[in-house]
């Protein structure tokens, strides 16, 4: 579906434009230092073909575009270039994942989202105007985009690290081990899933500034090594929030271990407690003929006074060594 569509020269909005046939920009993209943005939301392989046609798009990054679920990459066709981008957001409570592809000419901007509703017309507000940047034509706007996704990924380290910050207010309170475990587990999938987004995008950002770029970005590549420095600390606040998690995983399942160990130490005094008293029990209760204090009169009162006053002592013992 067809989001928006602007052409634009010299830096400027030469005008806003919503074709039924793409066909009509042809006469924009003959212009000199005129280039055409357009932005498209969930196209299928059926929208994207008259843009392929018109921009003379790779068939393979075309094939990409279309279905989805790439790793983030930026690949070289000729003198065009394919950026694939991972967005993620908070839907529900828990993170969604999205892409935006790009597509980027000498005279053409395409971009096509996928899976996300985060937009991108604060992206294009920005460099509206800010003219003297756009100057420098489609290779600026893809870095602005690129700038958009990696900002946004700012807020959501933010919210994992203060929920990793709850938890770990948490993990030393009595009964609340398996609920904290359940949460470590979910935090960890979500950090795997912002790292697997940013990893593979230091990478491709790494291709876009020093040693040898595409023609096409040779006058933004200082603009890409700032989107990479924002990755950098992000990516650095990410293995910082692993290696937390990692500790905190482990904090908690030795309170685990340290609370089956206390429960397993109460069994064990109770139970030698009343193995005591069964003792006792047992041995007065065996069917000998001759068992002389049977017969006394005070021997039921004073077993039942021995019975007492040896597990009243293993009490005051297991109490004192801390097992009850």
């Amino acid at each position: 579906m067809l989001i928006n569509c602007a052409v634009y020269q010299g830096g400027t909005k030469l005008a806003d434009l919503s074709p039924d046939r793409p066909e009509e920009l042809q006469g924009y993209l003959q212009q000199a230092n005129t280039f055409v943005w357009v932005a498209l939301r969930d196209a299928d392989a059926a929208e994207l073909e008259p843009y392929r046609r018109l921009f003379h798009l790779h068939e393979l990054a075309v094939e990409d575009a279309s279905r989805g679920q790439q790793r983030p990459k930026v690949e070289e066709y000729g003198s065009d270039l394919f950026a694939s981008m991972h967005l993620v957001d908070w839907v529900g409570g828990d993170l969604s994942l999205g892409e935006v592809a790009v597509f980027v000419g000498a005279n053409y901007v395409l971009s096509v989202r996928r899976g996300s509703k985060l937009h991108f017309l604060g992206v294009r507000e920005r460099c509206e105007r800010e003219p003297e940047l756009l100057v420098h034509g489609p290779s600026f706007v893809l870095y602005a985009l690129m700038d958009a996704v990696v900002d946004r990924y700012f807020p959501i380290v933010d919210r994992l690290e203060l929920e990793l910050d709850e938890i770990e207010q948490s993990i030393f309170v009595r009964g609340a081990q398996l609920d904290n475990i359940k949460r470590l587990y979910e935090l960890k999938r979500r950090l795997m899933l912002l790292h697997r987004a940013v990893a593979p995008m230091l990478e491709m950002l790494s291709k876009l500034h020093g040693g040898r770029i595409p023609p096409i970005c040779a006058r933004t590549g200082d603009y890409f090594r700032d989107v990479a420095d924002h990755l950098a600390r992000i990516e650095g606040a990410i293995d910082s929030l692993r290696d937390t998690l990692g500790t905190a995983i482990q904090a908690n399942l030795s309170m685990v271990a340290i609370e089956d160990s206390n429960v397993t130490k109460r069994l064990a005094a109770w139970a030698g407690i009343f193995a005591a008293a069964t003792a006792f029990a047992g041995i007065w209760g065996m069917n000998f003929e001759h068992m002389p204090e049977l017969k006394l009169s005070w021997a039921y009162p004073a077993a039942l006074g021995l019975i007492v006053s040896v597990c009243g002592f293993l009490w005051w013992r297991f109490r004192r060594a801390g097992w009850l």
